[in-house]
């Protein structure tokens, strides 16, 4: 049934998305905000490749980067030019400078962001101050977090949740935004 349902939303895509995406598209459809050492080889990392079998573009730092780049001359394009975002949240997430800088990029963009909170729940999220980022920056984080934090996403327990069925309730919920977005650019 699964399967099923995957090979539907693959359909659609095909069908609706593909065909009006010029050849100088977007260098990535959807970018994967995450915090690597919590989610880079599983939750992560298995939605990067699932949602590129599906012909989708994601944008996964460890999959579209090269040793020598630079992050922020890679990072923030791809935010900027991306359709939307999944925000990968975890236990460790509010820990990184990159990863709140991301979020906040992409709530400042005004891109879609569809909220995973793998392993954490929305209300023990919370930015810190360690010292390193200014007044401003804590701020934007803030801001960014609460909007996330607001939003409807998907729940994910990495110990007792089904893979499969997390992995085709994401790529539905992708095609889904992308269709619901490709309708409102056309009228």
């Amino acid at each position: 049934m699964q399967l099923r349902g995957a090979s539907s939303a693959k359909n659609l895509y095909r069908k609706i998305l593909q065909p009006r995406i010029p050849i100088h598209a977007t260098p990535c459809d959807i970018f994967i905000n995450h915090r690597g050492i919590d989610t880079k080889k599983n939750i992560a990392g298995l939605l990067h490749d699932h949602l590129f079998r599906m012909g989708l573009r994601p944008f996964l730092d460890s999959r579209n980067m090269k040793p020598g780049d630079r992050l922020f001359d890679k990072i923030n394009p791809a935010i900027r030019n991306c359709k939307m975002g999944f925000a990968v949240f975890s236990p460790n997430y509010c820990d990184s400078y990159f990863c709140l800088h991301e979020l906040a990029l992409l709530i400042e963009s005004k891109k879609r962001v569809i909220p995973i909170f793998c392993d954490v729940k929305p209300s023990q999220l919370r930015v810190m101050d360690y010292g390193t980022s200014s007044a401003e920056q804590l701020r934007r984080f803030s801001l960014a977090l609460e909007e996330a934090k607001y939003t409807v996403g998907l729940t994910f327990d990495t110990l007792t949740g089904d893979w499969s069925h997390f992995l085709n309730t994401a790529t539905d919920a992708v095609i889904n935004n992308l269709a619901e977005l490709e309708a409102g650019n056309s009228s």
